[in-house]
């Protein structure tokens, strides 16, 4: 790695400060500080937000579940009001990696880095929830803008994110098997607002696929999911899966998603 400064900030103001100077924040550190060991990355400054407690925990809101930013994967698959609001996201935390990266990520980590092919944004998006932030509340819809990119500005942090309890919801992914990261994954959601799809993996950001909403929210079967034609013009090609492939798995996983819903 190259040289750096490393910081332990003791709260959230103290660590958006030292943000906004320029500092680099690091939560769970799994896409990181393998980018930093491969010097793909150079921070001159790390701001480790793990001795940050207020960041960490789940509780219930109302008709919400709210998660702080610094939960870990392992801590929001076990948890029992996360398994009976929304089983749908403590399965999703359950599939993520392995047990060390499920011992290590954090939820506002892997929402902030925004990876083309992360399971969290797909839950983010799908649940309609709110990223919470030291300054403000950032709709599901507004805040992931691109690959690897977010409505986050400089200094800001995520510091929990708050998950509607929908009706019901379920997450399937097929995973590359090495790295377990979606080739595609899809999280599909019944909510009061109507039927939401977030696709992740499949292209350079998750996004939602209206055609397969419209369908689902007229029909709500697996045969209407059927029925929707994929575009895969716009979708991600590589040595693991075509671009064809891909849309495919959209269509095979929503349908068997909506599926699991209907038990």
């Amino acid at each position: 790695m190259y040289a750096f400064t490393y910081e332990t900030p003791a709260s959230v103001a103290e660590a958006a400060s030292l943000a906004a100077a320029g500092g680099k924040p690091i939560a769970g550190g799994q896409s990181l500080l393998p980018s930093m060991r491969l010097r793909l990355a150079n921070p001159e400054r790390i701001v480790d937000l793990n001795g940050i407690a207020e960041l960490a925990g789940i509780r219930r809101e109302g008709q919400a579940l709210r998660i702080g930013a610094m939960t870990r994967h392992m801590d929001v698959a076990a948890n029992a009001e996360v398994q009976s609001a929304i089983p749908a996201l403590a399965h999703l935390a359950a599939h993520i990696g392995d047990r060390q990266v499920r011992a290590r990520g954090t939820l506002g980590g892997s929402v902030a880095n925004n990876d083309p092919a992360a399971c969290y944004p797909s839950a983010v998006l799908g649940l309609g929830a709110t990223v919470i932030t030291n300054r403000r509340e950032i709709a599901a819809d507004d805040f992931f803008l691109g690959m690897y990119a977010t409505a986050l500005e400089e200094g800001e942090l995520i510091t929990a994110i708050r998950f509607p309890i929908p009706q019901r919801a379920a997450y399937l992914k097929f995973k590359q098997p090495a790295s377990r990261f979606s080739l595609v994954g899809v999280f599909a959601a019944q909510t009061a607002g109507g039927v939401r799809v977030a696709v992740t993996g499949a292209a350079g950001c998750v996004f939602r696929h209206a055609g397969l909403e419209a369908a689902l929210n007229q029909r709500f079967t697996p045969e209407s999911a059927a029925a929707v034609k994929i575009d895969a013009s716009e979708l991600n090609a590589d040595i693991h899966a075509s671009a064809a492939y891909r849309a495919q798995l959209i269509s095979v996983l929503t349908q068997r998603a909506v599926a699991q819903m209907l038990g």
